[in-house]
């Protein structure tokens, strides 16, 4: 079997009602959907992530910069072509748009090579759970969302069936955050595993600060304080609280994520898949972490196949902990994947059964959202 085609087809929902986080505006849910095809009539699919950036560069560099790579290879060779498109692309870009090109590409051939031994892609990798316990993941600023509103949404999702939730800070005042910290925590409950995330817009003396502070909510984790590129001020805001720091969503290949686990700037280890080099790298980063007892928790915030790729690479490992579960409306998670990976009763996401992702994509929903 060899690969004929490598595409990317971008999709984009427009909200009804924008949210935004510390860092970023967000009017619509846009992606970059990867299909890898082959001469054997089998295709996969997969995902490149383009959060902060425009979607057609992520897209041309699927096509143009990694795909080469792959065209007339054979899907099987995984490690061999990953390593290839690396080292080929380099001078490129050793993080960010490249990899997350990279990272779509890869997942998509381990799909195909799930589809094609006839088995779940989580079986392949190793196979280490059949469910995983979801998180609720939310809490984003909107227009009329206050302290109060924030804590009926966080309360909502509980009744769903998730156990566990996150919700954004750092983009208000310090002490406007703390209120909604506050009013989340009374609304749910002191027990229920509570995380924030400042999307690294803290600067080292405002999450100490807040991490100081948090303390008495029981905060299961403080989520990208500040940018992961102060690696020291990161270990230092790390050393200073009981609170674990987890991160990084944007940071790309087990390189990077080797100096943060050694600087002790986080306690959880937080690749995600689309981003961080694919299914390939993020096993690497998940021994990583292991070899140093630390979790691994991917960030999972997109279409439904990131969140079916990310609960296969959490599945196939010792460490994983929680698959995050967007909230916010988005038929790109899940209509675009016939409803599949819903939460469970008990909070958890089964894994398919189905060869490789163990979905297909609606083709009358990726035309309703195609861009291109």
């Amino acid at each position: 079997m060899k690969i004929t085609g490598v595409k990317a087809i971008p999709v984009s929902y427009p909200l009804v009602k924008p949210i935004w986080d510390a860092q970023h505006y967000i009017a619509a849910r846009t992606a970059v959907l990867v299909r890898v095809e082959t001469d054997a009539g089998l295709v996969g699919v997969g995902e490149s992530a383009c959060f902060g950036g425009h979607w057609e560069t992520t897209a041309t560099l699927v096509e143009k910069e990694i795909a080469p790579y792959y065209l007339g290879q054979d899907p099987f060779c995984v490690e061999r072509l990953w390593d290839a498109s690396y080292r080929g692309t380099i001078q490129h870009g050793r993080r960010g748009a490249v990899i997350a090109a990279l990272s779509g590409v890869d997942i998509a051939v381990w799909d195909l090579v799930g589809k094609a031994t006839g088995l779940a892609l989580y079986k392949v990798l190793g196979g280490y759970a059949e469910s995983i316990p979801a998180y609720a993941s939310g809490g984003f600023y909107s227009d009329g969302k206050g302290p109060i509103e924030l804590a009926q949404e966080v309360a909502g999702c509980l009744q769903q069936g998730f156990t566990a939730a996150k919700i954004k800070v750092g983009s208000l005042a310090w002490e406007e955050d703390l209120e909604r910290v506050r009013a989340v925590r009374r609304a749910i409950g002191p027990h229920v595993p509570l995380m924030v995330d400042a999307n690294s817009n803290w600067d080292v003396p405002t999450a100490q600060r807040a991490a100081h502070d948090l303390e008495e909510f029981n905060i299961t984790w403080i989520e990208e304080p500040v940018c992961p590129d102060d690696v020291e001020g990161c270990a230092r805001i790390a050393a200073g609280t009981r609170i674990p720091i987890a991160g990084f969503e944007q940071e790309s290949t087990r390189f990077a994520f080797r100096n943060l686990i050694c600087a002790k700037a986080v306690g959880i280890v937080q690749p995600d898949v689309t981003w961080a080099g694919g299914i390939t790298e993020c096993r690497r980063i998940a021994a990583l972490a292991a070899a140093w007892n630390l979790p691994c928790v991917p960030h999972v915030f997109s279409t439904g196949v990131s969140l079916a790729a990310n609960l296969h690479f959490i599945a196939s490992i010792p460490n994983g902990r929680w698959l995050e579960y967007d909230c916010n409306p988005n038929p790109l998670r899940e209509e675009l994947i016939g409803g599949r990976l819903r939460i469970g009763p008990t909070g958890q996401v089964a894994l398919p059964s189905e060869p490789g992702l163990g979905i297909e994509l609606d083709e009358a929903i990726l035309a309703r959202y195609r861009l291109a």
